[in-house]
């Protein structure tokens, strides 16, 4: 997989490392420790705080949060970056997670961290990259990966709304910003699919983007 998915393999493996320091030092059940470690926090960008766009990417509020960002991250980011490359991956992943820590920064009051803005990215330009295919468009597996990416959207964004303490802002922003960016042309033929299997987790309820 590291062959197929570098860039994926690679951020797992950080937001892990990254874990394990937070459960070493206990960071996660202190705010003012996360917000230390990079945590967003209202009127940051003002400060000049640009750092913590993609520092809070790689910090996670607790055991499920980390898990479950893990697996959703690992399901849609191995597929992405199979069919369609890992700087388009990279470049995605990375846009949607900046654009996700400023919406939240925004519109959230308390300090927020996670990797799910990104991964509503991911999730976003899943859609378009594979409608704008010539490769992909007509298989027959594309009409049903769709559907499983709009059903997860909609009920993570619909539990964003009913549950105050998710940053929904963070999700919507990433989830934008990825619609937008699956539309770049295929500059080179994406590579085989494989025998990937697809199985689209769902975003982290968690007051975290």
């Amino acid at each position: 997989m590291m062959r197929r998915a570098p860039v994926t393999m690679m951020l797992l493996i950080i937001i892990a490392l990254v874990f394990g320091f937070e459960v070493m030092t206990n960071a996660f059940e202190s705010d003012a420790a996360m917000i230390h470690l990079g945590a967003i926090v209202p009127g940051m960008l003002g400060r000049g705080e640009y750092w913590r766009l993609i520092a809070a990417m790689f910090l996670h509020a607790g055991y499920l949060h980390w898990a479950i960002n893990s697996w959703a991250l690992y399901q849609l980011g191995t597929l992405y970056e199979t069919l369609f490359g890992s700087p388009r991956f990279a470049l995605i992943y990375f846009a949607s997670g900046i654009c996700a820590s400023a919406a939240s920064s925004m519109y959230q009051h308390g300090p927020a961290v996670g990797a799910s803005g990104a991964i509503f990215g991911i999730l976003g330009a899943f859609i378009f990259s594979i409608r704008r295919s010539p490769q992909y468009r007509h298989q027959p597996w594309t009409r049903s990966l769709i559907s499983q990416l709009v059903f997860w959207i909609l009920v993570n964004i619909a539990i964003g709304f009913s549950v105050k303490f998710i940053d929904n802002a963070a999700h919507l922003a990433g989830l934008v910003t990825g619609l937008l960016l699956g539309f770049l042309p295929h500059r080179v033929p994406p590579t085989p699919p494989g025998d990937l299997v697809v199985d689209v987790a769902s975003a982290p309820p968690e007051n975290q983007p």
